[in-house]
């Protein structure tokens, strides 16, 4: 039987990372931490463009791992991956190719409490961090990309 695909759809500095920590410490489950890879394998990220260039290689590497983990019967955490239609549709393909069940966890947390939660972070920059800080400006630019789950979409939703 093939290990349950965990992932997150959630505002930037909504709590997502703090999140899929907790769902891999209580499933048990392998976490992938979209965030320490790309802070370990490329060769510096200092603009958005950077990051998908980053972000597309990482995910083409991944994909056949995480599919495999799944197979193996273990629970997998993914904490990037579920912010927009393309990347859910891109999560769909690993759990429904491993045959594997899936929990979209949703985060609402409000704009204020983002931004609050942000302002922290780049306080205490946290383990992954490949930008020295995230603007309020930053924010508002990358939050324009984020888009809830539909309902047609057909995920098995958890609010948080």
């Amino acid at each position: 039987m093939a290990g349950t695909l965990h992932f997150i759809c959630g505002r930037l500095a909504s709590g997502k990372t703090t999140l899929a920590r907790q769902i891999a410490a209580s499933t048990p489950a392998v976490l992938f931490c979209e965030d320490v890879w790309l802070s370990k394998l490329s060769d510096g990220i200092r603009s958005f463009d950077d990051y998908l260039k980053w972000s597309r290689r990482c995910r083409a590497v991944m994909g056949p791992l995480l599919i495999d983990t799944l197979r193996t019967g273990s629970s997998v955490v993914l904490d990037f991956a579920g912010n927009t239609a393309r990347e859910r549709a891109w999560v769909r393909s690993l759990f429904e190719t491993a045959e594997a069940p899936h929990a979209l966890h949703v985060l609402s947390l409000s704009e204020a409490a983002c931004l609050e939660n942000l302002h922290r972070r780049n306080h205490e920059k946290p383990e992954g961090l490949f930008f020295a800080e995230t603007t309020d400006e930053d924010f508002y630019a990358i939050a324009k990309y984020f888009e809830l789950p539909h309902k047609d979409e057909g995920f098995h939703l958890v609010h948080h």
